[in-house]
């Protein structure tokens, strides 16, 4: 899962805290001991502990780090001098960087998804729709269609393309309830072609799935999935 870019002007505005708790020790700060610093106050430890976790939980997900202008982003922001950004653009900056680190580091996931819709697109009996939702249907019904604001119980089985299973409601041994304008766009769309009981397959490309995200440890960004739904009842 991705870093909020939020998460980083937070960060610098804890630094800052750190900073200025071990600005208010004496000639002892940071003190040394042939050349190396010396962690010899709770204040000391504090601020060293938390330049750690900062850069291990928010700056490696930044790429390389220009530390000059990073240190002057956030002496700018904490001292009320004028910033060279505003919030907004600093802000939509972080965000389109992630983007392009996200990108890059999962390129091989998408192109993988784009060519398993493609080949999936030209099995027999699979119906593509404007969105790029496929679905087969498996056992057909009679039954009445939900709308996108109805709750429906369906029983269901989720796999990435390489048939890992990452979740089902089989497995639990219950249905699963929701409202159908609260989940994923591809079930939104995909649960509403379905007769009470029937059985359809899903192929969801990742625009219409979990996006750029991911959800949890299980469905990485860009991930195209796969989906066995049963609509049992419409509440």
């Amino acid at each position: 899962m991705k870093t909020s870019p939020s998460l980083l002007i937070i960060a610098g505005l804890l630094l800052i805290s750190g900073c200025n708790e071990a600005t208010k020790s004496d000639k002892n700060t940071a003190a040394t001991q042939s050349g190396e610093i010396m962690l010899t106050t709770d204040d000391e430890k504090h601020s060293y502990a938390l330049g750690m976790m900062i850069s291990e939980r928010v700056l490696k997900q930044y790429g390389e780090i220009d530390y000059q202008f990073l240190l002057h982003g956030i002496t700018a922001q904490q001292e009320g001098k004028k910033s060279l950004l505003t919030m907004t653009e600093a802000d939509q900056v972080l965000k389109e960087y992630q983007k392009m680190i996200n990108d890059k580091k999962f390129a091989e996931v998408k192109a993988r998804g784009v060519e398993f819709l493609k080949a999936n697109a030209l099995v027999e009996g699979v119906t593509e729709t404007s969105s790029g939702l496929q679905y087969q249907v498996i056992t057909a019904a009679d039954g009445p269609k939900p709308t996108a604001f109805d709750t429906v119980s369906v029983h269901y089985r989720g796999t990435l393309i390489d048939g890992t299973e990452f979740d089902s409601s089989y497995t639990r041994g219950e249905p699963t309830t929701f409202p159908l304008n609260q989940v994923i766009p591809g079930w939104t769309e995909g649960v509403q072609l379905m007769n009470v009981g029937s059985k359809f397959k899903f192929t969801i490309p990742y625009e219409l799935g979990y996006g750029e995200r991911g959800a949890g440890q299980s469905i990485g960004p860009y991930e195209t999935l796969v989906f066995e739904v049963e609509l049992i009842e419409i509440q």
